[in-house]
Protein backbone atom coordinates (compact mmCIF):
# COMPACT_ATOMS: atom_id res chain seq x y z
CA UNK A 1 0.00 0.00 0.00
CA UNK A 2 2.84 2.58 0.63
CA UNK A 3 4.41 2.02 -2.37
CA UNK A 4 1.30 2.25 -4.55
CA UNK A 5 1.02 5.29 -2.39
CA UNK A 6 4.25 6.78 -3.04
CA UNK A 7 3.62 5.77 -7.36
CA UNK A 8 0.62 7.72 -7.39
CA UNK A 9 2.33 10.59 -5.62
CA UNK A 10 4.93 10.69 -7.81
CA UNK A 11 2.45 10.58 -10.90
CA UNK A 12 0.72 13.44 -9.54
CA UNK A 13 3.81 15.22 -9.32
CA UNK A 14 4.69 14.73 -13.19
CA UNK A 15 1.36 15.40 -14.55
CA UNK A 16 0.58 18.47 -11.98
CA UNK A 17 0.90 21.71 -14.26
CA UNK A 18 3.61 23.60 -12.61
CA UNK A 19 5.54 20.37 -13.67
CA UNK A 20 4.17 20.40 -17.29
CA UNK A 21 4.48 24.14 -17.63
CA UNK A 22 8.33 23.66 -16.48
CA UNK A 23 8.53 21.09 -19.47
CA UNK A 24 7.62 23.17 -22.20
CA UNK A 25 9.72 24.67 -24.85
CA UNK A 26 8.42 28.55 -24.07
CA UNK A 27 8.80 28.07 -19.77
CA UNK A 28 11.99 28.56 -17.84
CA UNK A 29 12.28 26.35 -14.51
CA UNK A 30 12.87 28.85 -11.21
CA UNK A 31 15.56 28.23 -8.80
CA UNK A 32 17.43 30.40 -6.21
CA UNK A 33 20.00 30.46 -8.04
CA UNK A 34 18.80 31.40 -11.74
CA UNK A 35 16.69 29.51 -13.78
CA UNK A 36 16.67 27.04 -16.80
CA UNK A 37 14.91 25.40 -19.29
CA UNK A 38 14.44 21.58 -19.92
CA UNK A 39 13.07 19.18 -22.31
CA UNK A 40 12.31 15.32 -21.77
CA UNK A 41 12.28 12.62 -24.25
CA UNK A 42 8.83 11.36 -25.24
CA UNK A 43 7.79 8.13 -23.12
CA UNK A 44 7.88 7.59 -19.32
CA UNK A 45 10.08 9.23 -16.56
CA UNK A 46 13.09 6.91 -16.44
CA UNK A 47 16.36 7.87 -14.34
CA UNK A 48 18.45 5.62 -16.69
CA UNK A 49 18.29 8.24 -19.43
CA UNK A 50 21.53 10.30 -20.19
CA UNK A 51 20.91 14.10 -19.92
CA UNK A 52 22.95 16.82 -21.80
CA UNK A 53 23.86 19.65 -20.33
CA UNK A 54 24.29 22.54 -23.15
CA UNK A 55 25.62 26.41 -22.33
CA UNK A 56 24.71 29.23 -24.33
CA UNK A 57 27.32 31.61 -25.98
CA UNK A 58 27.31 35.15 -24.63
CA UNK A 59 24.39 37.37 -24.54
CA UNK A 60 22.10 34.71 -25.16
CA UNK A 61 19.99 32.42 -22.70
CA UNK A 62 18.59 29.08 -22.09
CA UNK A 63 15.38 29.35 -23.78
CA UNK A 64 16.88 30.12 -27.39
CA UNK A 65 19.04 27.25 -26.84
CA UNK A 66 16.30 24.81 -26.11
CA UNK A 67 14.38 26.27 -29.18
CA UNK A 68 17.05 25.68 -31.40
CA UNK A 69 15.75 22.54 -33.27
CA UNK A 70 18.73 21.64 -35.23
CA UNK A 71 20.87 21.47 -32.04
CA UNK A 72 18.21 19.89 -29.39
CA UNK A 73 15.72 17.86 -31.95
CA UNK A 74 18.45 15.11 -32.71
CA UNK A 75 19.64 14.83 -28.77
CA UNK A 76 15.53 14.06 -27.57
CA UNK A 77 15.19 11.89 -30.69
CA UNK A 78 18.32 9.43 -28.79
CA UNK A 79 16.80 9.22 -25.71
CA UNK A 80 18.45 12.50 -23.63
CA UNK A 81 17.00 14.54 -21.40
CA UNK A 82 18.38 17.99 -22.82
CA UNK A 83 18.98 20.84 -19.70
CA UNK A 84 19.50 24.37 -20.90
CA UNK A 85 20.46 26.64 -17.71
CA UNK A 86 20.74 30.59 -17.98
CA UNK A 87 23.77 32.45 -17.24
CA UNK A 88 23.59 35.83 -15.19
CA UNK A 89 22.37 39.23 -17.01
CA UNK A 90 24.79 40.89 -18.81
CA UNK A 91 26.02 44.52 -16.74
CA UNK A 92 25.98 46.37 -20.52
CA UNK A 93 23.16 45.22 -22.41
CA UNK A 94 20.51 42.76 -23.00
CA UNK A 95 20.85 38.60 -23.03
CA UNK A 96 23.20 36.89 -19.95
CA UNK A 97 26.94 35.47 -19.55
CA UNK A 98 29.07 33.17 -17.73
CA UNK A 99 30.84 33.82 -15.10
CA UNK A 100 33.84 31.38 -16.71
CA UNK A 101 36.58 33.36 -15.42
CA UNK A 102 38.90 32.47 -12.23
CA UNK A 103 38.65 36.00 -10.99
CA UNK A 104 34.84 36.61 -11.84
CA UNK A 105 33.21 35.90 -8.86
CA UNK A 106 29.78 36.91 -9.77
CA UNK A 107 28.38 33.23 -9.21
CA UNK A 108 29.76 29.72 -8.81
CA UNK A 109 28.62 28.46 -11.98
CA UNK A 110 29.26 25.02 -11.01
CA UNK A 111 26.97 25.28 -7.96
CA UNK A 112 24.45 26.56 -10.55
CA UNK A 113 24.46 23.85 -12.63
CA UNK A 114 24.28 21.39 -9.75
CA UNK A 115 21.55 22.93 -8.16
CA UNK A 116 19.94 23.03 -12.22
CA UNK A 117 20.36 19.31 -12.17
CA UNK A 118 19.36 18.43 -8.95
CA UNK A 119 16.03 20.47 -9.60
CA UNK A 120 15.51 18.70 -12.97
CA UNK A 121 15.63 15.28 -11.11
CA UNK A 122 12.21 16.11 -9.64
CA UNK A 123 10.73 16.60 -12.90
CA UNK A 124 12.37 14.28 -15.71
CA UNK A 125 14.72 12.19 -13.79
CA UNK A 126 17.97 10.54 -15.81
CA UNK A 127 21.27 9.05 -14.63
CA UNK A 128 23.49 11.33 -13.03
CA UNK A 129 26.84 9.51 -14.15
CA UNK A 130 25.92 9.79 -17.53
CA UNK A 131 25.50 13.55 -18.13
CA UNK A 132 27.78 15.72 -21.13
CA UNK A 133 28.54 19.00 -20.12
CA UNK A 134 28.14 20.74 -23.92
CA UNK A 135 28.46 24.14 -24.52
CA UNK A 136 29.17 27.04 -28.18
CA UNK A 137 31.16 30.22 -27.79
CA UNK A 138 31.44 31.33 -24.24
CA UNK A 139 29.21 28.55 -23.11
CA UNK A 140 32.30 26.47 -24.43
CA UNK A 141 34.71 28.85 -22.28
CA UNK A 142 32.67 27.83 -19.37
CA UNK A 143 32.53 24.40 -19.88
CA UNK A 144 36.04 24.56 -20.35
CA UNK A 145 36.92 25.50 -17.32
CA UNK A 146 34.53 23.24 -15.21
CA UNK A 147 36.72 20.21 -17.26
CA UNK A 148 39.87 21.63 -16.23
CA UNK A 149 39.15 22.29 -12.39
CA UNK A 150 36.88 19.40 -12.09
CA UNK A 151 37.44 16.63 -14.70
CA UNK A 152 34.74 13.86 -12.25
CA UNK A 153 32.27 16.01 -12.32
CA UNK A 154 30.79 14.96 -15.58
CA UNK A 155 30.72 11.50 -17.96
CA UNK A 156 32.29 13.87 -20.72
CA UNK A 157 32.72 17.60 -21.78
CA UNK A 158 32.12 18.77 -25.42
CA UNK A 159 33.40 22.29 -25.67
CA UNK A 160 32.21 24.03 -29.60
CA UNK A 161 33.87 27.00 -30.69
CA UNK A 162 35.38 28.19 -27.24
CA UNK A 163 38.31 27.11 -25.55
CA UNK A 164 40.45 29.10 -22.50
CA UNK A 165 41.44 32.36 -22.42
CA UNK A 166 44.95 33.95 -21.95
CA UNK A 167 46.60 33.28 -19.36
CA UNK A 168 46.02 29.14 -20.15
CA UNK A 169 45.76 27.79 -17.14
CA UNK A 170 49.09 26.38 -15.90
CA UNK A 171 47.37 23.09 -15.49
CA UNK A 172 44.67 20.95 -15.41
CA UNK A 173 43.31 17.81 -13.39
CA UNK A 174 43.06 14.86 -15.46
CA UNK A 175 42.03 12.62 -16.88
CA UNK A 176 39.21 14.08 -18.75
CA UNK A 177 37.15 12.71 -21.38
CA UNK A 178 36.68 15.78 -23.68
CA UNK A 179 35.92 16.58 -27.34
CA UNK A 180 36.44 19.89 -29.05
CA UNK A 181 34.93 21.50 -31.92
CA UNK A 182 36.29 24.40 -33.70
CA UNK A 183 35.53 25.91 -37.19
CA UNK A 184 38.50 26.64 -39.24
CA UNK A 185 36.51 29.92 -40.59
CA UNK A 186 35.60 31.31 -36.95
CA UNK A 187 36.45 34.73 -36.87
CA UNK A 188 34.73 35.99 -33.70
CA UNK A 189 36.82 33.16 -31.72
CA UNK A 190 39.64 32.51 -34.19
CA UNK A 191 41.74 29.21 -33.92
CA UNK A 192 44.48 31.19 -32.69
CA UNK A 193 42.81 33.77 -30.12
CA UNK A 194 42.20 37.56 -30.65
CA UNK A 195 41.89 40.45 -28.19
CA UNK A 196 38.93 42.05 -27.30
CA UNK A 197 38.41 45.48 -25.48
CA UNK A 198 40.95 47.37 -26.68
CA UNK A 199 43.35 44.06 -25.50
CA UNK A 200 42.07 44.21 -21.89
CA UNK A 201 40.94 40.53 -22.30
CA UNK A 202 42.78 37.78 -24.90
CA UNK A 203 41.01 35.02 -26.30
CA UNK A 204 43.38 31.69 -25.86
CA UNK A 205 44.83 29.84 -28.67
CA UNK A 206 42.96 26.01 -29.25
CA UNK A 207 45.91 24.26 -29.91
CA UNK A 208 47.79 25.53 -26.65
CA UNK A 209 44.02 24.39 -25.13
CA UNK A 210 45.49 20.73 -26.37
CA UNK A 211 48.52 20.58 -25.17
CA UNK A 212 47.14 21.19 -21.74
CA UNK A 213 44.19 18.20 -22.30
CA UNK A 214 47.06 16.37 -23.32
CA UNK A 215 49.34 17.04 -20.22
CA UNK A 216 46.40 16.35 -18.18
CA UNK A 217 45.38 13.23 -19.79
CA UNK A 218 49.27 12.12 -19.46
CA UNK A 219 49.43 11.53 -23.24
CA UNK A 220 53.08 10.10 -23.83
CA UNK A 221 52.96 12.51 -27.10
CA UNK A 222 52.47 15.63 -28.95
CA UNK A 223 51.39 14.25 -32.22
CA UNK A 224 47.72 12.43 -32.25
CA UNK A 225 47.53 9.04 -32.53
CA UNK A 226 44.78 8.69 -35.51
CA UNK A 227 44.25 10.97 -37.95
CA UNK A 228 41.11 11.28 -40.27
CA UNK A 229 39.90 13.43 -43.08
CA UNK A 230 36.19 11.82 -44.31
CA UNK A 231 33.03 13.41 -43.83
CA UNK A 232 32.48 16.47 -42.43
CA UNK A 233 34.78 16.97 -40.01
CA UNK A 234 38.84 16.50 -39.77
CA UNK A 235 39.71 14.46 -36.54
CA UNK A 236 42.50 14.37 -34.52
CA UNK A 237 42.23 11.34 -31.77
CA UNK A 238 44.99 10.95 -28.79
CA UNK A 239 44.69 7.23 -27.43
CA UNK A 240 47.76 6.76 -25.63
CA UNK A 241 46.88 8.29 -22.49
CA UNK A 242 46.15 7.95 -19.03
CA UNK A 243 43.39 4.89 -18.33
CA UNK A 244 39.55 6.89 -18.36
CA UNK A 245 40.39 9.61 -20.42
CA UNK A 246 39.60 10.43 -24.02
CA UNK A 247 40.74 13.31 -26.24
CA UNK A 248 39.49 14.45 -29.90
CA UNK A 249 39.53 17.34 -31.82
CA UNK A 250 37.10 18.12 -34.45
CA UNK A 251 37.81 20.53 -37.21
CA UNK A 252 35.12 21.42 -38.99
CA UNK A 253 34.92 24.77 -42.35
CA UNK A 254 32.39 26.59 -40.95
CA UNK A 255 32.52 29.67 -38.65
CA UNK A 256 31.04 30.32 -35.32
CA UNK A 257 27.78 28.10 -35.36
CA UNK A 258 27.06 25.10 -34.99
CA UNK A 259 27.89 22.80 -37.34
CA UNK A 260 25.28 20.84 -39.42
CA UNK A 261 25.02 17.59 -38.08
CA UNK A 262 27.60 18.27 -34.55
CA UNK A 263 24.64 16.81 -32.03
CA UNK A 264 24.77 13.36 -33.46
CA UNK A 265 28.77 13.56 -33.80
CA UNK A 266 29.17 14.67 -30.70
CA UNK A 267 26.33 11.80 -28.86
CA UNK A 268 28.36 9.43 -31.19
CA UNK A 269 31.43 10.01 -29.73
CA UNK A 270 29.94 10.61 -25.99
CA UNK A 271 28.00 6.63 -26.22
CA UNK A 272 31.58 5.08 -27.43
CA UNK A 273 33.42 6.19 -24.60
CA UNK A 274 32.84 3.14 -22.66
CA UNK A 275 34.82 1.02 -25.37
CA UNK A 276 37.26 2.08 -27.75
CA UNK A 277 37.58 6.37 -27.11
CA UNK A 278 38.81 5.81 -23.77
CA UNK A 279 42.08 5.09 -23.19
CA UNK A 280 43.05 1.80 -21.87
Amino acid sequence: MRNLFAALIASAMFTSPAMAKCLDRDAACEIELGEYHVLAPEGPADDTRPAVVFLHGYGNHGGNTINNVALIEPMLVRGYVVIAPTGLPRENGPGSRWSFLPEDDRRNELAFINAVLEDVQAKAPFDRSRVLLAGFSEGAFQTSYIACETPEEFAAYAPLAGGFWRPHPDNCAGPVRLLQTHGWSDGTVPIEGRPLAGGKFLQGDIFQTLQIWRDANSCDQMRADERTTDGPFWLRTWTHCAPGSALQFALHEGGHALPEGWSDFALDWFERLSTSEVSQ
